[in-house]
């Protein structure tokens, strides 16, 4: 299996039909009043400067963390399987984002526009009654997709510690697939119909999202992604319950792609290591086969990090001089394995599985995996 994709499908017809019904329009209305709270509490400058996003992001997902685990989603789906309700999650998340693209709609104007981009000379204690409105839109999107990312990893079981600064950023990135500036445009672009594309393309190529300059990357990010929502006249309603609801299902795919090719890695590491009859041994080859292009693949890298984890977790057995090593020597290895004695099966497993892990085995791999083979079968 090839890296993980970073862009879901193009939205199509079926993907703007919205089926709503009373229980997701009051659990939307509920969070909307919610969300209110919080943005009263926001000064113009905490919007300006993008500090409603930090403040915003940890609140989004304490008191959701402590109680969204693995057992919450096997208490509400027992025996269903993860990619079953990972679907679920994605349409019911798309659905509300909708709907609450068409309550907030109404507050969509030209003027919001110019209103975000003055906020550098308004008082730090005021925020106008219409962007006050937008900036619920905003984070109820925001809340719901870093909710979903979350949601999603939990499923697959991939562990993900929100305490840990490199944890958050990571789902901050899948959830609002942030791999480049190119991601604002092309996303939204592809969010619309087709016949609007051609001004959509053309309002980003101009001076509306000055707005937004100056603001911090993940704050800027999620702005710009809402403002075209907000500078394009007439379009109002159904431009922003598509957008809401297709930036939601990009999110999605997006979490589910990653979070479940992770889980396959984590996969392939457990069995590994379950089945290992000689797992320092193990972890150099898996390293031999990994260095032996030059380069290394994310999940490569991925993979080595939880074999480690397991082998030191399940066979009591840590290695200073692998995790000091710079260059790794194949003639050190060819030593290891020639030292082994017996049935060295799994580790010829453990080369062809690993070799294979970040796609088809190269000529390199290939290689070093063949020596292998022929000093296991002499032993």
């Amino acid at each position: 299996m090839t890296k993980a994709p970073t862009d879901a499908a193009e939205a199509t017809e079926a993907d703007i039909d919205i089926d709503i019904d009373d229980a997701d329009r009051q659990a939307v209305e509920h969070e909307r009043a919610e969300l209110k709270d919080f943005v009263a509490g926001l000064s113009a400058d905490d919007i300006k400067s993008g500090g409603w996003f930090t403040k915003f992001s940890a609140q989004a997902m304490s008191s959701y963390t402590a109680k969204v685990n693995w057992q919450f989603f096997q208490d509400r789906y027992a025996g269903v399987p993860a990619d079953a309700i990972v679907d679920q999650r994605i349409k019911m998340a798309a659905r509300y984002a909708a709907l609450e693209g068409g309550l907030s709609a109404g507050a969509y104007s030209a003027a919001v526009v110019a209103t975000l981009g003055s906020l550098g000379g308004a008082s730090p204690a005021t925020v106008p009654a219409a962007l006050a409105t937008v900036m619920v839109d905003v984070v109820f999107i925001t809340r719901l997709q870093l909710r979903l990312a979350y949601d999603i990893a939990v499923l697959y079981r991939v562990p993900l510690d929100l305490s840990d600064p490199e944890d958050m950023w990571k789902l901050i990135r899948v959830a609002f697939t942030i791999k480049s500036g190119e991601v604002v445009r092309e996303g939204v672009v592809k969010a619309v119909p087709f016949v609007m594309r051609p001004v959509i393309k053309r309002f980003y190529s101009g001076a509306a999202l000055t707005a937004a300059k100056g603001l911090p990357f993940v704050g800027k990010f999620l702005l710009q992604r809402n403002i075209i929502k907000i500078g394009i006249p007439v379009v109002g309603v159904p431009l922003a319950v598509v957008m809401n609801r297709y930036t939601t299902l990009l999110a999605g795919r997006h979490a589910r792609a990653v979070f479940r090719n992770e889980a396959r890695v984590i996969e392939l590491a457990e069995g590994l290591s379950e089945r290992s009859r000689h797992p320092q041994l193990m972890l150099w080859v898996a390293w031999l086969v990994i260095k032996a292009d030059g380069k290394m693949a994310d999940d490569e890298a991925l993979l080595m990090r939880h074999l480690v984890r397991l082998v030191r977790d399940k066979h009591q057995v840590i290695d200073e001089q692998l995790a000091h090593l710079v260059d790794i020597d194949p003639a050190d290895v060819w030593r290891r394995l020639d030292s082994e004695p017996g049935d060295l099966s799994d580790i010829l497993d453990a080369a062809n599985r690993v070799g294979a892990v970040d796609g088809p085995v190269n000529a390199l791999e290939k290689a070093v995996i063949s020596e292998l083979r022929d000093r296991c079968h002499r032993v």
